[in-house]
């Protein structure tokens, strides 16, 4: 590829359910050159993240706007400055920002954060980054497991679910995943030190849950909704804490599910239970807790408490595929694209 040329892939269509590759384009442009005050970035890896499909919408959710149809698709990034007309970056630096679906980008410099020399630089768009954070906050600040209590997550294994359930191993609390598949199921457990893991793909899921869950649920981190949460609810303690970060079962619903109403038995058992549920955008605890979160996750992956799992996709082509993978349960912890080499 010529150097006087960026590649970026956007927003062909607004997809009907499920995207397909049909809904993104691949795109060469003029390579773009910074002007005064901004730094011109060079895409390493890309983060690929469930939130994107919300995106995909005509109109976003409430939190952000929607990605529009010929723009670049949004996301967060590890690049390296290549030519800089800021006064605070200079080439050659190492830094996190949201560089979106693109070879190059240009910043002002107010989304970057300088990583500084780090050995696996990926790991601040997965478990040092975001998607652990989202397990920091929502599990510790919402959820606050107790010695002793029973912690539930979906998507075990993914990016989020599998840093929530080491973390309610490091408060003293038993961990339950459920994830996608034997092979994911038997990596949370020997891999991940989860108590058990069950298969959402295996009969009698609610069953199941049940028996490994003799003395209820205290804590459900609700990722993903759909039957995982219908087989949780009968289960939930007087008192339990259910943190909202998702519900990526429903992101490519085209209409209600089927079925009867099941918003008043779920209203009757939040109410009759005293259950706590809150919904929680991690944008808004930036400010006040990500400076803890740096601190104490980093000295636990250090120490080896907490274990990151990565999936690596090459090449920014290879994105699509990978984020329709990502909806459907493909991945084996944090799915990353490399860019490019460093």
């Amino acid at each position: 590829m010529s150097q006087d040329i960026a590649r970026r892939i956007v927003l062909a269509a607004h997809p009907r359910g499920l995207p397909t590759a049909q809904d993104f384009r691949l795109e060469e442009v003029p390579m773009p050159a910074p002007d005064e005050g901004q730094v011109l970035l060079s895409t390493l890896y890309l983060s690929l993240d469930p939130y994107m499909r919300n995106l995909m919408d005509k109109v976003g959710p409430v939190y952000a706007e929607a990605v529009g149809l010929g723009a670049p698709m949004v996301g967060g990034t590890v690049g390296r400055v290549v030519a800089s007309r800021h006064p605070g970056f200079q080439a050659g630096e190492l830094v996190l920002g949201n560089a979106g679906w693109q070879s190059h980008a240009l910043s002002d410099g107010s989304d970057l954060v300088r990583l500084g020399d780090v050995e696996q630089p990926s790991l601040a768009l997965g478990g040092l980054g975001m998607p652990g954070f989202t397990a920091y906050v929502g599990l510790l600040d919402i959820g606050r497991p107790r010695p002793g209590d029973t912690v539930v997550v979906a998507a075990a294994s993914g990016a989020v679910g599998s840093v929530v359930g080491q973390l309610a191993k490091l408060k003293g609390a038993r961990a339950i995943g459920i994830a996608s598949g034997a092979d994911k199921c038997r990596q949370v457990v020997e891999e991940l030190g989860f108590d058990a893991c069950l298969d959402r793909r295996e009969p009698d899921l609610a069953a199941r849950l049940a028996a490994v869950c003799p003395d209820g649920i205290d804590v459900y981190f609700e990722n993903v909704g759909g039957e995982v949460f219908d087989a949780v609810l009968p289960l939930l303690n007087i008192g339990a804490r259910m943190p909202v970060c998702g519900v990526i079962a429903h992101y490519n619903d085209e209409a209600p599910p089927a079925g009867p109403d099941r918003l008043p038995g779920a209203m009757a058992a939040i109410l009759q239970k005293r259950i706590r549920v809150q919904g929680f955008v991690i944008l808004d605890h930036y400010a006040d807790r990500y400076d803890a979160f740096r601190r104490e996750m980093g000295q636990w992956v250090a120490e080896g408490r907490i274990k990151l799992r990565e999936d690596v996709v090459e090449g920014l082509e290879a994105a699509p595929e990978a984020f329709i993978g990502l909806l459907q349960g493909r991945n084996h912890g944090k799915l990353v694209v490399r860019v490019a080499a460093d």
